[in-house]
């Protein structure tokens, strides 16, 4: 389904319902987000609140939301989850990430969970199937891992002469080790050796990148922006030991990273609202199908290239969606 039917089809369904505030008990919104309280993922939520807010759900009169940030911290995430279902009682959670859905999964079965940001929901056992996922689970996924095959193809065709990728991940996400499966089986049809760089502290991320710098024509490929070290420190670490890589989130890219290849978070956050007010005024979850991205973004940082010594190839300069000069 593209996104113009799908938000034709929910915008719909969303006027046959129309919602008088004072007539109607407050219903309760659990937000469970997988970073910190910091751009850009302020602006992702506040998307999703205006979402909210246009179809009538009103804060503080028929609608009362608690957010929490887990910042990647696993123990955090499951103190949140199940607070949110013996504490909280939320009619309805809206989950970002693999790791708060599997975490609010296991604390309830029955509350309705919309999730955000979770790559190939099927493969990692969140559902059954996107069309008909049942349960009490839906929502708005990440790319198939087979995305990683393109990370490698895109790092390898700005910087020709890699013959080495590694895939720099935290082993804690539960995505990770599929992401890390993906990444191995494209190698061989690149042509590239695959090393697996699993980081779990500050301390190891520069230890680990001070190693990948020593090997030979090498790049990198980021599938999170690890929410333990910051955007910040993944940039500069990597700008002083001078590897190529390729990150998924863009605001890698605008704080000086080289380039980057995903989806837009931003539609997740904009389409989310409408499941919610669906299942608010009583859809059950796993009649709502699971919405995959169709739409990507590359985006290349021509100032981080020069500074690495690297001429753009003219294909990606052409292909690219942003180019940060």
């Amino acid at each position: 389904m593209i996104r113009r039917e799908f938000i034709t089809l929910l915008g719909g369904a969303a006027a046959m319902w129309p919602l008088a505030a004072e007539a109607q008990q407050r219903k309760r919104l659990g937000v469970l987000m997988s970073r910190a309280a910091t751009e850009p993922w302020q602006s992702q939520l506040t998307i999703f609140k205006q979402g909210m807010h246009k179809l009538g759900w009103i804060e503080g009169q028929n609608l009362e939301t608690e957010v929490r940030w887990s910042a990647g911290d696993l123990t955090r995430t499951e103190a949140y989850a199940t607070d949110f279902v013996d504490m909280f009682k939320p009619d309805v959670l809206l989950s970002q990430s693999s790791a708060n859905l599997a975490a609010l999964q296991r604390a309830t079965s029955t509350i309705p969970i919309v999730f955000l940001s979770v790559a190939d929901p099927v493969e990692q056992g969140f559902v059954p199937n996107l069309a008909h996922p049942g349960g009490n689970i839906t929502g708005f996924g990440n790319p198939e891992f087979a995305i990683a095959g393109k990370l490698a193809d895109l790092i390898k065709q700005m910087v020709p002469s890699i013959t080495r990728v590694a895939f720099v991940f935290p082993p804690e996400e539960p995505q990770s080790r599929l992401f890390l499966r993906a990444v191995e089986a494209a190698a061989p049809a690149l042509g590239v050796d695959m090393m697996a760089a699993p980081v779990h502290s500050t301390v190891e991320f520069e230890a680990t990148l001070a190693r990948l710098a020593g090997e030979p024509n090498i790049g990198l490929i980021f599938s999170s922006t690890f929410p333990s070290l910051g955007v910040k420190l993944i940039v500069e670490t990597v700008a002083h030991y001078r590897p190529p890589a390729i990150y998924v989130e863009e605001i890698v890219t605008t704080e000086g990273g080289l380039m980057h290849y995903f989806n837009d978070p931003s539609e997740a956050f904009r389409l989310a609202p409408f499941y919610v007010d669906r299942i608010l005024k009583g859809t059950k979850p796993g009649d709502l199908p699971v919405h995959l991205p169709t739409k990507f973004k590359l985006t290349i940082n021509r100032k981080t290239a020069t500074a690495l010594g690297i001429e753009v190839p003219l294909g990606l300069l052409v292909t690219a969606d942003e180019v940060i000069e």
